[in-house]
């Protein structure tokens, strides 16, 4: 393959590869902000390692459990012993599922994938998912076509099985943010027209779309199915939980506080057992304007402690509708920052924003069950310096497909107690910063779930932080995590259970602030300064319970730096991996990461990662995505992995006349957002 210039892409502070307009339209610019965590919480290297292991419940043997609509698979656990329901060991030898050739880094302007393999586009931003949808036409975008077409920017992907419909399933999409100069030509970032805000509020929120199956390949068709479905930053959403009908969320428009229009910077998401989807409204703070003109001191804190910025956006949607201009509606913003819940089964349902599981930069929101049937559900704020949550709920899922089961599944997520996590390391007096591995047993520690908000079954909160109220803690959920002192972490994404052994993953991006001037320096979870490669922590979780033991798996970078760590496996035999970012597990148990913004002069990438046995922490580079692309969503299974290709050809100098990228239609096109297939040749098993 020949290899493209590096000179192509923009490097921030000397560490990742993102371009910066990326950074202005998907995150507003944080990475050239002060992290707004000023607060004076607990260095991990002050708080004494005093915990009683002995007391630790290991995370038990996993099973799969089929329970709602679709037969949503769900991973199920118990939290002292073997579950008897379904397999309890992966289907097959360690490092079964990771037999296939590394990729090498590369800057090829394609998906490339290992040798054995074929692929095909699922879908790309644009394609009609109604039959009434116009087909796609990049000089003549309207509000209207976009509303009824695929969304812009794909990030999570979630693949449900249609009960009784061999090869059919529902694709459910997150569409994160839009990069206007590259979706218009000509484009004036000053001076947009009113028709093209109108197409960026129109491609933001989910796609739900049919897609049907081939037998004997990977390959997915896109379908005009009854449950296609867009919803949009105007569709409407039930606010549930403490936060629900409070002061903080009331506006003009819904005096009530419990009707929210839209949802957007939805970052990554989850699958629950009982058929829905979770998506995570992430970078939200960017949508808002001139937090500068609210002057009360406590809002004005509040908006700070989030990251909200003076003056226009750059997306200027305040000049489309006033509810995202603060100085109008300064509540508007409280409205977003939640786990929104859709059913994708039901196109006519209202979805669902959870104020009990907190508001923040929620990368993700993933489930796992216990064998009691408990439902717990993490989460990351995805920022630098923030925290890690769970929501463990105080309600059981009820089985069947049935309304009145749904009825009740979809409030599992509306009752129990949040928590924020704090670390402590057992090695805390030799971390220095280098990324020095501290002991033969690598990077270890202990830590503590700290209640914070606990809801009712009538949906009424009871704040456990002094000096908040529950509405408060609902709403400004990171202050409340500043009062406890939960340990700062280096932008904590994406969650994911084993559905095997119960140990819970955490994608550790990168924080390239960790130990500069004035800002916290480093501790055994973050043992890196200016961390530019980022990390995998693995928690042993007593699930239920307040307490577990914690391990960095990888430490990510290049193999031959002295800094990197690969859970003892030879360093000499791995791919390089930087700024892990979304999670996936494979029928076998293996980890599977996606990144975001390589720091090494390479594509972005999906990795396998063995996590048992004599290979453990062996990395492998399964695929690449095309020049300026983040690799987002995966979906890995026996017949096929999916990824969601978001924003090719994004670099500072491409424009529409001068694109950097012509993926996925080749030619002299428009790079497109798209979602790819990848699949064994003849019909194989992936990694087998």
């Amino acid at each position: 393959m020949s290899l493209q210039p590096l000179a192509l892409f923009v490097k921030h502070d000397g560490q990742s590869s993102r371009a910066a307009v990326t950074c202005e339209y998907k995150c507003a610019n944080a990475c050239f902000h002060a992290a707004p965590n000023t607060s004076s919480g607990a260095y991990f290297g002050d708080i004494v390692s005093s915990l009683n292991r002995r007391g630790l419940i290991k995370g038990g043997a996993a099973a799969v459990l089929a329970v709602g609509a679709g037969s949503v698979l769900a991973a199920c656990g118990d939290d002292s012993e073997p579950t008897t329901v379904g397999s309890t060991s992966p289907a097959g030898p360690p490092g079964t599922g990771t037999d296939f050739a590394a990729v090498a880094p590369n800057k090829e302007d394609a998906v490339v994938i290992p040798d054995g393999y074929e692929q095909s586009v699922v879908i790309r931003w644009g394609d009609p998912l109604f039959p009434d949808a116009p087909a796609f036409d990049f000089d003549k975008q309207t509000a209207a076509a976009q509303a009824k077409q695929f969304g812009y920017n794909n990030d999570f992907a979630a693949l449900l099985p249609i009960e009784g419909q061999a090869n059919g399933y529902l694709l459910v999409v997150n569409h994160e943010y839009t990069t206007s100069p590259h979706m218009f030509r000509g484009y004036n970032k000053d001076a947009p027209t009113d028709e093209q805000i109108a197409v960026t509020m129109a491609a933001h929120g989910l796609s739900v779309v049919e897609v049907r199956g081939e037998s004997g390949s990977g390959k997915l068709v896109p379908a005009f199915g009854k449950y296609n479905r867009r919803i949009t930053a105007s569709t409407e959403f039930k606010l549930t939980g403490p936060a629900a009908g409070s002061d903080f969320v009331k506006t003009s428009a819904d005096p009530t506080g419990t009707k929210v229009l839209g949802t957007f910077a939805n970052c990554s998401g989850g699958l629950t057992p009982w058929g829905t989807v979770l998506s995570g409204e992430e970078n939200f703070h960017g949508y808002f304007a001139n937090a500068d003109k609210v002057t009360e001191s406590a809002a004005a804190a509040r908006l700070k402690r989030y990251g909200f910025a003076a003056g226009k956006t750059t997306n200027l949607w305040e000049r489309a509708d006033k509810r995202f201009d603060l100085a109008q509606e300064p509540n508007e913003a409280n409205r977003f920052g939640y786990v929104v819940e859709v059913d994708p089964w039901d196109p006519n349902s209202t979805p669902i924003k959870h104020t009990a599981m907190g508001r923040m930069k929620h990368e993700a929101a993933t489930t796992y069950v216990t064998k009691n049937g408990d439902v717990v559900s993490y989460t990351g704020d995805d920022e630098k310096f923030e925290y890690m949550y769970k929501f463990v709920s105080s309600r059981k899922i009820q089985p069947g497909t049935g309304a009145a089961s749904m009825r009740h599944n979809l409030t599992i997520l509306d009752a129990g107690t949040l928590y924020v996590a704090k670390l402590s390391g057992d090695h805390a007096d030799k971390i220095d910063g280098t990324g020095a591995k501290p002991s033969e047993k690598g990077f270890t520690g202990t830590g503590q779930w700290i209640p914070l908000l606990e809801t009712g079954a009538d949906g009424k909160g009871k704040s456990l932080v002094d000096g908040m109220s529950a509405e408060e803690v609902a709403v400004f959920t990171r202050l409340a995590a500043d009062k406890v002192g939960a340990t700062k972490m280096d932008r904590p994404e994406d969650f994911e259970a084993s559905p095997y052994t119960g140990k819970v993953y955490v994608a550790l991006t990168n924080n390239d602030n960790r130990g500069a001037d004035g800002k916290q320096g480093p501790d055994e979870a973050n043992p890196r300064k200016l961390n530019k490669n980022g990390q995998i922590l693995e928690i042993d979780d007593n699930h239920t319970g307040t307490t577990f033991t914690w391990s960095l798996l990888l430490v990510c970078g290049d193999p031959a730096a002295a800094d990197t760590y690969f859970a003892g496996y030879d360093k000499s035999k791995v791919s390089p991996i930087s700024c892990p970012d979304n999670l996936a597990f494979d029928p076998y148990g293996n980890l599977w990461i996606a990144t975001d913004g390589n720091a090494l002069k390479s594509n972005d990438g999906l990795f396998s990662v063995v996590l048992d046995g004599p290979n453990r922490g062996q990395t492998k580079q399964f695929l690449t995505v095309p020049r300026g692309a983040e690799t987002c969503g995966p979906v890995v299974s026996e017949a096929r992995v999916m990824v969601c290709v978001q924003h090719p050809g994004e670099a500072d100098d491409a424009t529409p006349d001068n694109p950097l990228s012509h993926w996925p239609d080749g030619g002299t096109a428009q790079p497109r957002p798209s979602v790819v297939a990848v699949w064994k040749k003849a019909g194989g098993r992936i990694g087998v």
